[in-house]
Order: structure tokens, then C-alpha cells, then sequence
């Protein structure tokens, strides 16, 4: 009966001890990386002001770009003031990076030092390394008045140091085409590995609210939020609101499966869906399909060739007008004739895969 009960016991037991190992899993993954298989990067950061700091102990935690599976779609997550969990600790931002391929993002965490965040340049004190907004001495959090907006009739543990910001980049991913080229120090290396705390359950809200809101959505506002940030988490009203003064710069919505929403172009050619193949050979000749086979094999390797020399090309543009400086508007040109490009030598690809097929099957025809 003893051995009974014990193997009982252990049955009750086991779906809880499963379930409590999953969850710490998670838990730990959670300040690792997140893969997403994102081919488009987030708009830039949008030109906004900081709302008033409601008080004492509140951090300020920078708005960015989350994405939205369900809708294909980037949403601007504003910036707000959080309590920081624990004293001592400070908020390290969430950032995009290209890897493998895509885009992948990097949950943002709470510790006892800013660790490094992608080299993106949120402002407000997080100017692509480090934060220049404040400090903890003696189990207060004091404010740099000369980066945070701050009530000094209300809270006096303040001082003033001037930071100068050469960072004038609003560009919200790190590496690939156009991105930040930052890479983490050993020491940031190292504070990465320290004890973390995720986003608290105030920040959590907060990013659920933003995801509500279809005007939050990239596709909406156009990089240009009119809740760019809240003086509250999850306070999406009042005047507590403040919108963006414009947007970062300028933006495609994003694309899915390479197409953009509401029936757009893709841009460049990998944001295009793989490339088309004609049917499948089927002459009721083994070896003519065989034969018909490595026709199309040849074809679209040879298309996917076109596609890989176009986008060095245009990268090359890229990287030209980074270094050039361009205006806004001298981008958006280079980007519609990027755009022209990529049509042109899709529509040619389509046209010879039809006319591959439309041959082949005339043979079949005429055997």
C-alpha cells in the first residue's frame, strides 16, 4: 500500500514539476536572443519629446518598434516611466539586429548596469551606448536635468551635466543594409551576463495596450506615432500623451511574404516571394522530364543569381548615400528607382518561366 501511495503521489506531482521546469526555461530564454524571421527592418525612431516624470524612483524606458505576427506589421511601442524594480537597477533597451538572414530582436532587461542595446540611438540619455540620464547613489535615483524631464519643485535629487549627443541617427536596427555597425565591448559583454530582471508586468501592459491600437501600427502612422510616449505605462490618453514631432525619417510599410499590405511592391529583390517555377515536366517521357527538369533547375538558379547581383548593387547605393550624407528626399528617389528595378527584373523572370513552359509543352505537343 506504501509503494502504492508513494507512486501516486508521484503521478500527481509530475505535470506541476514538468510544468514549473518549462516554465523556468523560459524564464531563462527570455534575456536571450528571439529569433524572428523578419526580412524588413523596423521605421526609424520617431522625433519626440519626453513627457514630465510623475516621481520620484521612476526610469525612463524609450519607445521602439515591436512586431505583430498576426498583422505583419511593425507598432511603436511608446516610451514611458517605470518604477524601477529593484533599486540599483537600471533599464538596457530591446533592439533589432540582422542575422542569418533576418531580423531578429533582443529583449530589453533591468540590471545593474545599461548593457549594450544595438548602438541605436533612442534618446533621452540612451544615445547608443550607455545612459547619460541618471544614476543611483545611496539608494536614490538621481536625474540628469540636462537629458530627463524633470519636475525639480517635486523631486530634488537632480544635478546638470551637459551631454553632447553626436549620434544624430535614428535608424532603429543594428547590421544589415543601412543598420548601426555597433559591437558590444568585453565590459558590455560581461554586464550581459549579470543578474537580470525581463520588462515588470506594468511594461507588459503597456506593450499589449500599443499592440491594441491600430494607430499604433507602422502601416498607420508611417513612422510618425501620435503616441510617440505617455507619462504612465499603459496611459494612452490625458495629457499625459505626447505625439511625434515627425517621424525618423522616411519608410516603407512592412511586406509580408514579400508583398507589401494593402497591395504594394516590393522594394528590393529579397523581399520578393522565392522565385516561380514552371509545372512540373510531365511528357510521359522519363527522360524528356528529366531533361525539362534541368532546364527549370538552370532557370531559377540563374534567376536567383539576378536577384543576388541586383541587391549587392543596390546595397552598394546604399552604403554610397550613408557616407554621402543624403537627404531624405535624395533617398526616397534612390528607393523608387530600387523599387522599378525590382519590378522590372521580376516581371522578366515571370515572363521567361511562362515561356519555358509554354515551349515545353508545345513539345510535348508535337511528340
Amino acid at each position: 500500500m506504501r509503494i502504492r501511495s508513494v507512486r501516486m503521489l508521484v503521478c500527481a506531482f509530475l505535470p506541476s514539476l514538468l510544468l514549473a521546469l518549462v516554465v523556468l526555461s523560459l524564464s531563462t530564454a527570455s534575456f536571450a536572443q528571439i529569433g524572428v524571421a523578419i526580412t524588413i527592418g523596423p521605421p526609424p525612431i520617431p522625433i519626440y519629446e519626453q513627457p514630465l516624470c510623475p516621481g520620484d524612483g521612476y526610469l525612463w524606458v524609450p519607445g521602439y518598434w515591436a512586431y505583430d505576427y498576426d498583422i505583419n506589421d511593425y507598432y511603436w511601442v511608446p516610451g514611458t516611466w517605470i518604477l524601477a524594480p529593484e533599486v540599483g537597477f537600471l533599464w538596457t533597451p530591446g533592439w533589432w539586429g540582422w542575422e542569418g538572414g533576418h531580423f531578429r530582436w533582443w529583449d530589453g532587461y533591468w540590471g545593474p548596469h545599461v548593457g549594450f542595446y544595438g548602438g541605436i540611438n533612442y534618446g533621452f540619455g540612451y544615445f547608443g551606448t550607455g545612459f547619460e540620464g541618471g544614476r543611483w547613489d545611496g539608494g536614490h535615483f538621481f536625474y540628469n536635468r540636462a537629458v530627463m524631464n524633470i519636475n525639480v519643485t517635486e523631486i530634488h535629487n537632480v544635478y546638470n551635466t551637459t551631454v553632447i549627443n553626436r549620434n544624430e541617427n535614428h535608424v532603429a536596427f543594428n547590421g544589415g543594409n543601412g543598420g548601426i555597425n555597433a559591437r558590444p565591448t568585453a565590459e558590455e559583454e560581461a554586464w550581459g551576463h549579470e543578474r537580470h530582471i525581463g520588462p515588470v508586468a506594468a511594461q507588459t501592459e503597456h506593450v499589449q495596450a500599443a499592440r491594441n491600437n491600430p494607430q499604433m501600427r507602422a502601416s498607420a502612422n508611417m513612422g510618425r506615432p501620435a503616441i510617440a510616449a505617455t507619462a504612465r505605462a499603459g496611459d494612452f490618453s490625458g495629457r499625459g500623451v505626447v505625439a511625434a514631432r515627425e517621424a525618423g525619417g522616411s519608410y516603407t510599410p512592412a511586406h509580408s511574404g514579400g508583398m507589401a499590405k494593402g497591395g504594394g511592391n516590393p522594394v528590393h529583390p529579397h523581399e520578393l516571394p522565392p522565385v516561380e517555377r514552371p509545372g512540373a515536366p510531365n511528357s510521359g517521357n522519363p527522360r524528356t522530364d528529366q531533361k525539362y527538369q534541368r532546364e527549370q533547375d538552370k532557370l531559377v538558379a540563374r534567376q536567383n543569381q539576378e536577384r543576388d547581383k541586383l541587391q549587392q548593387q543596390q546595397e552598394k547605393e546604399h552604403q554610397q548615400l550613408a557616407r554621402q550624407n543624403a537627404s531624405e528626399e535624395r533617398k526616397q528617389q534612390v528607393e523608387q528607382k530600387h523599387q522599378q528595378q525590382t519590378q522590372q527584373l521580376q516581371q522578366k523572370h515571370q515572363q521567361q518561366a511562362q515561356q519555358m513552359q509554354q515551349r515545353q509543352s508545345g513539345n510535348r505537343g508535337k511528340k
